[in-house]
This record gives C-alpha cells, sequence and structure tokens, in this order.
C-alpha cells in the first residue's frame, strides 16, 4: 500500500497534464469530488486538488512540446541531481532537468530507456501527497511496458526497488511484478509491471507508459460519473480475484487512470 511516510522511490506525487484546466477541474470534481485550488498567477495555472481537505493530486497546463495529456507518477529521492545523472548512465533520457520549486523541493522529468515517462521529487518543505490509499485517492502505480525485465533492472538501479513476480490473477496466463521501495515488507508495496506488447500500448501509439490508480467505494457508480461527464472507459468494470473490482478510464482528454474498489484482501 502507499503511504504518506514517503521512503526512497515511494511514489509521492502525481500531477495531470491537460490542455484545459477548468475542463479538468469539472471532470475529476464530478468522478471523485475533487475540488481544484490554483497556486496563483506565478504558478501559470498549476494548482492541486483536494479532496476533504487534503491533497491528492495536482494539475498543470502542458507544457513539453508534443506531450500528450496524461498523469505523470513521482517518486521520491533523496537527490535529484544525482538520480537525473545515474538515469542518464542506464540509457535513460533527461526531459526536464533538476529544478527548485520555490523552496517546497527539486524535481526533474525523466524517461526510462523504453520510453515510460515518469518524474522524481526531492523534497524540501513539501514532502508530498496529503492523502492516498483511502477512497478518491492514489492507491496504486502502473507500468505498462514492452520490455518487464530491463524495466525492473533500469528502475532497482535508480530508485533501490525490490521485485516480485506473480501470475495473473484469473488465471488468464502471464505475470505482473509487484513493486516495493527496498528494505520494506509487503505490506509497502506500491505499484506494478506488466509487459504488453506495443500494439496493446494505444495511448501512446506503443510506447511504455505509467498510469495512477485511485481507490474508489464503488467501482461501477464511479465508472457511470466518469462516462456520464465526458470520459471513456476502455476495460471494466470487471473482477480480479484477490485485488478488487477495477476499470481502466479515461479523462475528456485522453488521460488514463484505473480505479479500484479493493478486494479485503487486495493490495
Amino acid at each position: 500500500m502507499i503511504t504518506t511516510d514517503f521512503v526512497t522511490g515511494s511514489p509521492c506525487w502525481i500531477d495531470l497534464g491537460a490542455p484545459d484546466l477548468d475542463a479538468a477541474a469539472a471532470f475529476y470534481g464530478a468522478v471523485f469530488d475533487w475540488e481544484f485550488r490554483p497556486a496563483g498567477p506565478e504558478a501559470g495555472g498549476y494548482g492541486v486538488f483536494r479532496r476533504d481537505g487534503k491533497v491528492v493530486a495536482a494539475a498543470g497546463r502542458l507544457t513539453e512540446e508534443g506531450a500528450r495529456p496524461a498523469w505523470t507518477v513521482y517518486f521520491l529521492t533523496p537527490d535529484a541531481d544525482a538520480a537525473a545523472q545515474a538515469a542518464e548512465r542506464a540509457g535513460g533520457t533527461v526531459r526536464v532537468p533538476p529544478s527548485d520549486m520555490g523552496g517546497e523541493g527539486r524535481m526533474a522529468q525523466l524517461t526510462d530507456p523504453l520510453g515510460g515517462e515518469f518524474a522524481i521529487w526531492q523534497p524540501g518543505t513539501e514532502p508530498g501527497l496529503e492523502s492516498v490509499d483511502a477512497p478518491g485517492a492514489l492507491c496504486w502505480v502502473e507500468l505498462y511496458t514492452t520490455d518487464s525485465s530491463a524495466a525492473q533492472e533500469f528502475y532497482r538501479g535508480l530508485l533501490g526497488w525490490e521485485t516480485q513476480d506473480m501470475d495473473m490473477p484469473g488465471g488468464g496466463g502471464g505475470s505482473y511484478t509487484l513493486v516495493t521501495p527496498g528494505g520494506l515488507g509487503q505490506e509497502r508495496m506500491h505499484g506494478g509491471i506488466m509487459e504488453l506488447p506495443a500494439e496493446q500500448l494505444k495511448p501512446t501509439g506503443g510506447r511504455p507508459y505509467w498510469h495512477p490508480v485511485f481507490a474508489v467505494e464503488d467501482c461501477d457508480a464511479t465508472v457511470a460519473k466518469v462516462s456520464g461527464n465526458g470520459g471513456t472507459v476502455p476495460m471494466g468494470p470487471e473482477t480480479a480475484e484477490g485485488v478488487g473490482r477495477m476499470a481502466v478510464c479515461a479523462d475528456p482528454f485522453g488521460a488514463d487512470f484505473v480505479v479500484l474498489k479493493p478486494s479485503p484482501s487486495g493490495s
């Protein structure tokens, strides 16, 4: 599970890149009961989503040339500059170099060697999200990639993860790799890696990508809100034994995410 006592390698922040922040705020407000609060004119429209007064996500206008609307997952690092250099040495690229964020922390936008985009966060006064693993909040992150072994090697080296393979639920074949921050127990598993052929990675035209999983109290009711507010549901809802009831969704701009009603024994 994801917790707010963030450690090296754990997901600590997520933000949405969207072409229309007002429309994005309306969509996610309707689906998850989030409230969007811009940080101010100096932030260029960037702001945070709150639920029950706690920060659960953030959003800003698309700034990278050619970028698609998407969620970005940030992983905690004690040294953003060293991590960016290590990513390059391991075959990754630095899309946005390490930058100070007004004392709140230091961040960089990176791409793994296979094309999966993510970010790193070196906390200053701001450690990360205020609410996780609760209804309407981040509970898991997933990487869909064309080469799971290569991805695991990269992220283990960069973020110190420990990985464990398991059979896919439902007996459909294939494996799923569980991810845990280094040195911590299974109760701190925070995500998974799934290998898929490029033709199944449609949102990015075949390139690997990360997406967030949000916990919900009622998967079917949430899916209805997604569809009723201009979003789409490419897959589900369906029930995965030992995991819960889930659906793959996309907002009106195409940014994908998963909603999950965890089973009592799920992650």
